[in-house]
């Protein structure tokens, strides 16, 4: 998400099944807000940040602001940076519009940002894609359970991403938790 799409059209296609799962319907309104990055593949423009969210608002042109940040875990800073995102396919008939837009942060640079998976009808958590080379599960909220990221890491991995390659981001008041730690013998 941070300024990530400045090389979008240098990272590897999509793979098939993710563009065949981009979401058919989503509703822009519901979409916008604070989404927290869960997890992402590592890439250049994220490379040491922590507690990353992207915040997504509708201007008066009807494209979508998007303001992503994280702190910068050498430098002590926060990062940030502020794009726009348009949606690529007109709108359906019910207003709704297909998952795949189209993100610059440096005009004219776009790069792909395709929803290919979206908790509905409540919003709740997305696995987002740029290309294979750029992959996020993002949620609502700070952390994510355990069967939601199991499932959206599967998913992915069957569309060809390298799930083992994702990084866990640390978000504010994140509970870690270890396997078989509340177990006393």
């Amino acid at each position: 998400m941070i300024f990530v799409l400045f090389t979008a059209a240098c990272s590897k296609e999509m793979p098939q099944a993710a563009k065949e799962s981009v979401v058919q319907s989503v509703d822009a309104n519901q979409y916008l807000g604070t989404w927290y990055e869960i997890a992402r593949l590592d890439n250049r423009f994220e490379k040491g940040l922590e507690q990353v969210t992207a915040n997504y608002s509708l201007e008066k042109d009807g494209s979508i602001k998007v303001v992503n940040r994280g702190y910068d875990l050498k430098t002590k800073e926060w990062k940030e940076v502020t794009g726009k995102a348009l949606f690529v396919d007109p709108a359906n008939a019910d207003g709704t519009r297909t998952g795949r837009l189209k993100v610059t942060f440096f005009w004219p640079f776009y790069g792909t940002y395709n929803i290919i998976e979206l908790d509905k009808p409540y919003y709740n958590y997305a696995l987002v894609s740029g290309g294979l080379d750029y992959l996020w599960i993002l949620s609502r909220t700070p952390q994510l359970n355990y069967p939601v990221k199991q499932h959206l890491m599967a998913q992915a991995k069957e569309m060809g991403y390298a799930t083992d390659e994702l990084v866990f981001v640390k978000q504010v008041n994140q509970v870690e938790y270890e396997a078989g730690r509340h177990v006393l013998h």
